[in-house]
């Protein structure tokens, strides 16, 4: 149901009859699913894009699995390999990171992957910084003592280890979330650093493992702002036409062409390349 709630919007934001086009059919579909949505409080935008996501992926996942069994070919012998796990939700934003764990006594070395829609970076400085400098503060290597050893095998019992996080597989669309909501002396607080974001040749080859082949070098397509603290706020957004390559902002029923420099904001809170 949602799926095609989703499907309906997506045609009429593209058929250009109206100047705006609301999402209330959507939003109100989603809400049966998610309660926690259909209620008028605020919510964070990388929360309800994963459950969007998610709730999508699950839809068409459900499609191609039916449409794979209707294809498998007769013939005697002859196998057809089961896309039930995948969608073109996975195909599009679905990436994977492997963590290398290394044990600090006996050396031996083990990796963890695991899959990701959304990357989210923390922001390591209060005032201004680069969308590199959060990269690079996510990929440093860590060091895991006390709480946080693991278990070795090799060892037997809990040790120091290293770990480092890289990119196996990296997605056609890459989300980032900026982690501006921090904890701050048992307080949430905001974070209003400016991130500066490159428009194009945003090279990810530096934390690109040696056996991902896929391109890493990507282009903004959308930004999603959030101005205001943690109580209220209002959500905006930045969106690239893929056909004309102008920039659109999104603001409720306002939608106006932008220059290209307004898209450097102070607000972003998610960057999709």
């Amino acid at each position: 149901e949602s799926a095609i709630a989703f499907a309906c919007l997506m045609s009429d934001m593209w058929l250009g009859e109206f100047d705006y086009v609301s999402p209330e059919a959507f939003h109100s579909v989603f809400g049966k699913q998610y309660p926690a949505f259909s209620r008028r409080t605020q919510h964070d935008a990388q929360e309800f894009l994963i459950c969007v996501l998610d709730d999508l992926h699950e839809a068409f996942k459900e499609v191609r699995a039916q449409l794979c069994q209707e294809r498998q070919s007769p013939v005697a012998g002859a196998s057809t390999r089961s896309s039930s796990g995948t969608s073109i939700i996975t195909h599009l934003f679905e990436g994977q990171l492997s963590y290398g764990i290394r044990c600090l006594t006996c050396k031996a070395f083990s990796d963890r992957p695991e899959s990701f829609t959304v990357l989210s970076l923390p922001i390591p400085s209060t005032r201004v910084c680069s969308l590199q400098d959060c990269l690079e503060c996510f990929f440093q290597p860590d060091t895991l003592t006390r709480n946080n050893q693991i278990h070795c095998y090799w060892c037997g019992s809990n040790q120091d280890a290293t770990v480092t996080a890289s990119i196996t597989k990296a997605p056609q669309i890459i989300i980032f979330h900026l982690k501006r909501f921090a904890w701050q002396d048992e307080h949430r607080r905001k974070l209003s650093t400016t991130v500066c974001y490159p428009f194009s040749d945003l090279d990810l080859s530096p934390y690109i493992s040696t056996s991902c082949c896929n391109n890493t070098e990507y282009s903004l397509c959308a930004v999603v702002n959030h101005a205001g603290d943690l109580d209220y706020g209002h959500y905006t957004a930045f969106c690239k036409h893929s056909v004309t390559k102008r920039w659109y902002s999104f603001d409720d029923a306002q939608v106006t062409k932008i220059p290209d420099s307004a898209v450097q904001a102070d607000t972003a809170y998610l960057l999709f390349y």
